[in-house]
């Protein structure tokens, strides 16, 4: 019989959503045991990441999508992380914050701390997207921590991954780095009411004109009667200050594009299966080392090695290692 939590998930309940994600976060039993229940229902939703450095404006901007979604009849959810203090663990989860007003349309706002999680996105970002998929969402916009270069694990999560960037941040120059200019399938300019804005955009077109790939394509979809599926990242000029709004439905229309690539190239339910089995390694290397630790401490392993690493007697390499190994080797009776 399913549990009644599920049915009400399945339903597609808000409360029940929420305290769902609640329990995931918080790694209780009840959450875990939820998630497997309706993970057959997941798969459907389309999910939007944005990515970028700290003060592009990405909260505006989710803002403003996750309103335009909504505004086409569509339950839009929205995951945002923020970062974790290294001391505390506490977050301001300052997205809750800044989405104070009321906003319209059929809307589920969850902020999630990222809990020291390097790469952009918090371990229970992967079981909340799946979540609000189950519970009906069709979009769910995902906003990354913005820590810059290292944050890509959001291209493992996402179909589409939206990096915003801004002028006057010294974007011009992050765009010829390898790591954040490669993950993105969109590449947005915003405060494009700013000066220098469209010089970011001609510095980025330029970065991703370096590219073997950019040979011979037109920026954007090429659908299949002229040659493609085939898709090569656009990038536009988008304002999103009330009263200075810009380029938002031409985004829209990009997005769109760019699910119909992936649709053309039978790519959406790959993404999927892709980060599920991402997922299911990052389970697996965190409870084997959990595993692996609470043998050592057991049969003292552990704290001989530790003395050892101490001593400077081994290196970290070798410690762990020797950890391994004294798992592995059988104990004697005398």
């Amino acid at each position: 019989m399913r549990d009644q939590w599920a049915e009400k998930l399945l339903a597609g309940d808000r409360l029940a959503l929420a305290r769902a994600i609640t329990w995931v976060e918080n790694e209780d039993e009840r959450g875990l045991s939820l998630l497997q229940e309706v993970f057959p229902h997941t798969g459907k939703a389309w999910v939007i990441g944005l990515t970028g450095a700290p003060g592009a404006g990405k909260s505006t901007l989710l803002l403003r999508l996750a309103e335009a979604f909504s505004k086409e009849d569509l339950k839009v959810g929205v995951v945002a992380v923020d970062p974790s203090s290294p001391f505390t663990g506490g977050a301001l989860l300052g997205d809750r914050v800044r989405w104070q007003r009321r906003i319209a349309g059929d809307i589920f706002f969850r902020s999630l701390a990222s809990r020291g999680r390097l790469g952009g996105l918090s371990r229970a970002a992967y079981d909340a997207i799946r979540l609000m998929d189950a519970a009906g969402r069709q979009v769910i916009l995902v906003e990354t921590v913005g820590v810059g270069q290292a944050e890509v694990d959001i291209m493992h999560a996402a179909h589409t991954v939206v990096v915003v960037l801004a002028p006057g941040l010294g974007d011009d120059i992050q765009a010829n780095k390898a790591g954040i200019a490669e993950i993105g399938d969109i590449f947005v300019v915003h405060k494009a009411d700013r000066e220098g804005a469209s010089d970011t955009a001609r510095d980025m077109r330029m970065a991703l004109g370096l590219s073997p790939e950019a040979r011979g394509r037109r920026e954007g979809y090429t659908p299949p009667e002229e040659g493609g599926p085939a898709w090569f990242p656009p990038v536009f000029l988008v304002s999103s200050l009330s009263g200075k709004e810009r380029g938002l439905e031409t985004l829209m229309t990009g997005l769109y594009q760019h699910r119909r690539y992936l649709e053309a190239r039978g790519l959406f339910g790959e993404r999927v299966t892709e980060e599920d089995r991402r997922r299911m390694e990052e389970v697996l290397s965190e409870e084997a080392l959990r595993w692996v630790m609470e043998r050592a401490k057991e049969d003292g392993t552990l704290e001989e090695v530790l003395e050892a690493l101490k001593r400077k007697d081994v290196d970290p390499r070798t410690a762990a290692r020797r950890i391994l190994g004294g798992i592995g080797e059988e104990k004697r009776v005398p």
